[in-house]
């Protein structure tokens, strides 16, 4: 198949002979600060920016359609694919159709390849590491590496015909599909855990319901674990029985170490996963607990919560806590995801949150019974989101071992289609 392949080109020089274009997104004279709303079409800027995808939270500043009706060249359009263009300029997304309408923010810079490409082959081509490598070592700037569109426009490439391109995409979508509805069936069991946590523990829905003023809905064995009446107390009307207890009560917490040796990528030497607040971070040489551990960011991210399961390092970026009674681990997790942690922050550079202000968080505790009954349900939930996660990591792996040997021509499809059939049937 590599024989089938175009001799290397520039993205300029594609762009010159087919179409398309590269567009840096509108800087301060162009578009103030003052116009970003919380209403709107979300403006992507770096921090949205990922590998091949985009992601937006209640941070991502919006665009009004005045400003949108006013700047209409920054518009992205499905088939544009954004580049980071400082900070993180190893990393570019597609547009797609959910994403048709949103803004190019001053921190990307759009490439719109022509029609005679599929544009998700040239996305994938762009996650290669041999891409990302040449992206790095071509970037400007010497305190910060940033792109422009002449660098983008140097870039080099080779596309098979059409027909492969498309043929090629297709296979790569088919993991990256599976993949994502993985992640969306253990987002909803999350909420699902998290919903039941809020209707025994905050709302008191069994209580209520063992005084007649709503609907039981559990079934009675454990319905009858619950009190009948409230009383009052700080926190307001309490399930008859139950204590105020602190975080810090049921649950030992520590800050993680930094380690020795530290790995962007699993290689050999450093192939245990380490911890930061926002998730797996890299790599390292060895494991720091022999058990499962709940982390949380203590510097810099705040407020995303891990399982993590041996092996794996803790970074000093983040709080591990441990239940003193392994039949209130689940309950601790949500516990945890329930608390507002940015309100607890104490930096003034980048956020903090520290052990005594996390432990410190009170919240009433019912009876070892009802803790028990609720681990027994919640953790088939949260064994399932373990298996879950282990497949999409294993098509993570199938696809970034596909990927480049597929987009450089060395491996032919319906080979990597075996493969894909063989861990997905």
């Amino acid at each position: 198949m590599s024989s089938e392949w175009t001799k290397s080109q520039t993205i300029g020089e594609l762009i010159a002979r087919e179409g398309g274009s590269i567009k840096t997104g509108p800087f301060g004279t162009s578009l103030k600060a003052s116009e970003y709303s919380d209403e709107g079409v979300p403006l992507i800027s770096v921090r949205e920016i990922g590998h091949g995808s985009f992601t937006i939270d209640a941070k991502t500043p919006r665009i009004s359609s005045s400003t949108l009706n006013r700047l209409p060249e920054y518009i992205l359009a499905e088939g544009d694919i954004v580049f980071a263009r400082k900070g993180g300029i190893e990393r570019s997304a597609l547009v797609r159709r959910p994403q048709v309408g949103w803004f190019l923010g001053s921190d990307g810079i759009r490439l719109r390849p022509p029609k005679t490409c599929d544009s998700r082959f040239l996305a994938y081509a762009l996650q290669s590491n041999v891409v990302k490598e040449w992206l790095i070592q071509n970037s400007t700037g010497s305190t910060m590496a940033s792109l422009n569109q002449a660098t983008i426009s140097r870039l080099p490439i080779s596309l098979p015909r059409l027909q492969d391109q498309v043929s090629i995409a297709n296979c790569l979508e088919t993991i990256d599909n599976r993949i994502n509805l993985l992640r969306e069936t253990n987002a909803t069991l999350e909420a699902i855990a998290q919903a039941l946590f809020k209707s025994w523990f905050v709302d008191f829905d069994p209580v209520h319901a063992n005084a007649g003023t709503q609907s039981p809905s559990l079934p009675p064995e454990i319905q009858v674990l619950f009190p009948a009446t409230f009383t009052d107390s700080p926190q307001g009307p309490t399930p008859e029985g139950w204590t105020v207890s602190c975080l810090s009560e049921i649950c030992q917490i520590a800050s993680g170490k930094r380690p020795e040796i530290r790995s962007d990528v699993e290689c050999e030497g450093a192939k245990v996963p380490l911890y930061g607040g926002a998730g797996i971070m890299g790599y390292t040489d060895k494991s720091l607990f022999d058990v499962k551990k709940i982390l949380t960011g203590r510097v810099g991210t705040l407020g995303k919560v891990h399982i993590a399961t041996p092996p794996f390092w803790a970074s000093d970026n983040v709080l591990v806590l441990t239940p003193k009674d392994q039949s209130n681990f689940y309950f601790s997790v949500n516990w945890l995801l329930a608390i507002d942690v940015h309100s607890l922050n104490r930096g003034s550079t980048q956020p903090l949150l520290t052990q005594k202000d996390l432990g410190a968080q009170q919240r009433v505790l019912p009876s070892k019974e009802i803790l028990i009954e609720f681990e027994c349900v919640v953790a088939e939930l949260y064994l399932k989101i373990q298996a879950n996660s282990q497949k999409a990591q294993t098509l993570a792996d199938l696809r970034d071992t596909l990927l480049p040997r597929l987009i450089s021509g060395q491996l032919r499809l319906p080979e990597a289609e075996q493969t894909i059939a063989a861990i997905t049937d």
